[in-house]
């Protein structure tokens, strides 16, 4: 089988993460710039077989199809352009409400230590890894 990539999209840094090749499981894997973005997935591309993409979308776009948040332009950017660049992998848009504050939980009742933590991008990979569990799990209904 082949793995998923989730993708918690920031104006200046990006989380990724990816399934178990049975696609049950997302892992946190990376942080990186999002000015290399492209880069860094097409490397994850190339590396493993790949189903298609988990891309983190705020709530208020997702539910009401109308209210813009700061970043929803550049993520529609960014879907248009991974469907242009992959055009036989789907990109899912996944809500991806609260999953910062659910990365820091995780975080800390994991035993992470703080020093751990505040690094600059742990957070967005773990995020990364929630949207792509959460979009995971719609595939078992």
């Amino acid at each position: 089988m082949a793995r998923w990539i989730g993708i918690d999209f920031g104006k200046v840094r990006t989380g990724l993460a990816f399934t178990d090749g049975n696609a049950r499981i997302a892992f946190p894997h990376e942080t990186v710039q999002t000015a290399h973005l492209l880069k860094a997935l097409e490397s994850l591309v190339k590396a493993e077989a790949c189903a298609g993409f988990a891309l983190g979308m705020p709530d208020a776009w997702s539910s009401f199809q109308a209210q813009e948040t700061d970043s929803t332009q550049a993520i529609l950017a960014l879907q248009s352009d991974l469907q242009k660049k992959w055009p036989d992998l789907p990109v899912h848009l996944v809500d991806e409400s609260f999953t910062s504050r659910e990365a820091r939980f995780s975080m800390v009742q994991g035993g992470m230590k703080k020093k751990k933590r505040e690094e600059k991008g742990a957070m967005d990979r773990v995020a990364a890894a929630l949207i792509l569990q959460r979009f995971l799990e719609t595939l078992d209904n």
